[in-house]
């Protein structure tokens, strides 16, 4: 397995963010992480990354427990992660803020970044569709493809060797369903290309017909893990969560 999560512990007070999560992800594939509103989601997600610190459990890579480590170990490990409203630098342009990721650890203040892996953050810009923008400054972007372009700031700090994680915080938050089914398969692509994913979502037309597994947390706790079909029939996650008449047929269809 590459991602293990081993008995996750996250207390607020008297509040239990996490208590006692434990899941797995192997190489390779895309798992949604979903629940309602509170349900320990983002708590989860920055204890993965590195922004928290858990009161007890472990995070482990590839073998490697990153329980201790800050964001930036973990980055140089391979995993990555982006956020719920997309984190760019709006005064750049759309080269320059990947540029800025691939080249920050040697980048001294004489440098010129636009010399910097110019053809590297093309590569990557043409990972997400955003190439022909290049040129552009972030401010004048629409919000979808700011998304796109966090996307591949995540992507261009991760090693070029070696597995990759990608913890996708809401990828599709805030977009419009044309542009949101676009996000998701951009998402199901890079997993078809090797790279492990996990995601949060509230949009189920981007969880069901994209994730192979589903991951359902409910007031701290893992209540549901396994296939999006077994989870759409879960007796409990239907009627907490999805509801009785929700029919998730359509959407795994969609899939093909």
């Amino acid at each position: 397995m590459s991602l293990q999560v081993r008995e996750l512990l996250r207390h607020y007070g008297g509040v239990k963010a996490l208590d006692g999560v434990s899941f797995e992800v192997p190489s390779g594939q895309c798992v949604a992480l979903i629940g309602p509103n509170g349900a320990g989601k983002s708590t989860c997600f920055a204890c993965l990354a590195g922004q928290q610190k858990p009161g007890a459990g472990e995070v482990v890579w590839r073998g490697q427990t990153l329980t201790a480590l800050a964001p930036e170990a973990r980055l140089a490990l391979g995993v990555a992660r982006t956020f719920q409203v997309a984190q760019t630098f709006e005064a750049l342009t759309v080269l320059q803020n990947v540029q800025l990721v691939r080249a920050h650890a040697q980048l001294s203040w004489w440098d010129r970044l636009a010399a910097r892996q110019a053809t590297q953050a093309l590569d990557v810009l043409a990972q997400v569709g955003l190439q022909a923008q290049a040129h552009s400054l972030v401010a004048d972007l629409p919000y979808g493809a700011k998304k796109r372009l966090e996307l591949a700031m995540a992507l261009a700090g991760l090693p070029t060797q070696g597995e990759r994680l990608l913890l996708l915080d809401e990828p599709a938050a805030g977009l419009a369903p044309s542009e949101r089914a676009d996000m998701m398969a951009l998402v199901r692509r890079l997993a078809d290309g090797g790279v492990t994913v996990l995601y949060t979502e509230h949009n189920m037309d981007a969880v069901f017909g994209v994730a192979d597994r589903v991951l359902v947390l409910m007031q701290g706790r893992l209540v549901a893990d396994g296939t999006p079909e077994a989870v759409a029939q879960d007796p409990q996650v239907r009627e907490r969560y999805l509801g009785q008449d929700f029919d998730a047929k359509g959407l795994l269809d969609a899939r093909g």
